[in-house]
């Protein structure tokens, strides 16, 4: 008992840390200390404890089974810590202070921002810190305190509401089509087409391009909807885009209705901790006020 009363909480951090970079060199960069500080330490607890918590490989270091129940109980301290300070942000009485937001490149330039601007203008002493990031950051970390994200699969882990439908329709440039009209897309796989890139490929939209479009028509990817937007609207081919981006660009046409399969939600999304946080709750509100004015933009239907 006497071992375990000298050990401290930075110890634990210190062996998760070692763990996860396999290394004393690798520990030190990330603590921001030198090789010796981390080697000494380490060294203490072991033999404070009178037991191994590595084996020294030369590929690295590798955990002890005493050294693995040290970096899962660092592991349950680290969330322990995170769950107490979401219960604290949820306690706020008063919309102040900083509010992260996550969100993609394309809602934050062809959506968000004017929304954004209006609601610094309307809750002065709310700060927002926006992170883009097109995979989920961890809420439940604190990576970030609201998620805006299209899809049709919500993490279970968070709460929030779907405040649109994201409609997506095919696009040609305008000078390309001077009449203007819509048309039977097959009627125009003689045409050279733009998709989404490879790690977009999962989404249902994505594999249309792949499955419909010969090889040698399908001449251009990019792995982002406003390259794609720009590739549409500088001639390079025809393809899909929402209606909300599209239907904004004078120099595009619209070549077919919404296709339905190809909707997703557009989420506003926060850990369930968050949800009753005042400058939470007021974000919310606002930002789900502001998209439903332009619901029928982004749905395709204006």
């Amino acid at each position: 008992m006497t071992r375990m009363q000298n050990l401290a909480w930075d110890d634990f951090r210190l062996v998760k840390v070692i763990a996860e970079a396999s290394g004393l060199t690798g520990a030190a960069e990330r603590l921001g200390v030198n090789h010796s500080t981390i080697f000494r330490r380490l060294g203490q607890m072991e033999d404070g404890l009178a037991v191994k918590l590595f084996e020294r490989h030369r590929t690295g270091y590798v955990l002890t089974p005493a050294g693995e129940e040290m970096v899962a109980l660092a592991e349950q301290m680290e969330e322990n810590v995170a769950t107490f300070a979401r219960k604290l942000a949820g306690q706020a009485v008063s919309p102040a202070g900083e509010l992260r937001v996550t969100t993609n490149d394309t809602l934050l330039v062809h959506l968000l921002t004017p929304i954004f601007s209006r609601f610094t203008k309307a809750c002065p002493d709310l700060r927002l810190d926006v992170v883009l990031a097109n995979q989920a950051l961890n809420l439940s970390k604190r990576d970030a305190d609201v998620a805006i994200r299209a899809t049709d699969n919500p993490p279970e882990t968070l709460v929030g509401r779907r405040a649109a439908t994201i409609a997506w329709s095919i696009y040609g440039r305008r000078s390309d089509f001077p009449d203007g009209t819509e048309v039977e897309p097959a009627q125009l796989f003689d045409r050279n087409w733009v998709a989404l890139g490879d790690n977009l490929a999962g989404l249902k939209v994505a594999r249309y391009a792949r499955e419909h479009v010969s090889t040698e028509r399908l001449v251009y990817k990019v792995n982002t909807v406003l390259g794609l937007a720009e590739a549409v609207e500088n001639g390079i081919g025809i393809g899909h885009l929402p209606n909300f981006i599209a239907d904004a660009r004078t120099n595009l046409v619209r070549l077919s209705p919404p296709v339905p399969e190809f909707s997703a939600g557009l989420w506003l999304l926060t850990h369930p901790d968050l949800r009753q946080s005042a400058r939470v709750r007021v974000f919310l509100d606002f930002v789900a006020a502001e998209i439903s004015k332009q619901r029928r933009s982004i749905e395709g239907t204006a």
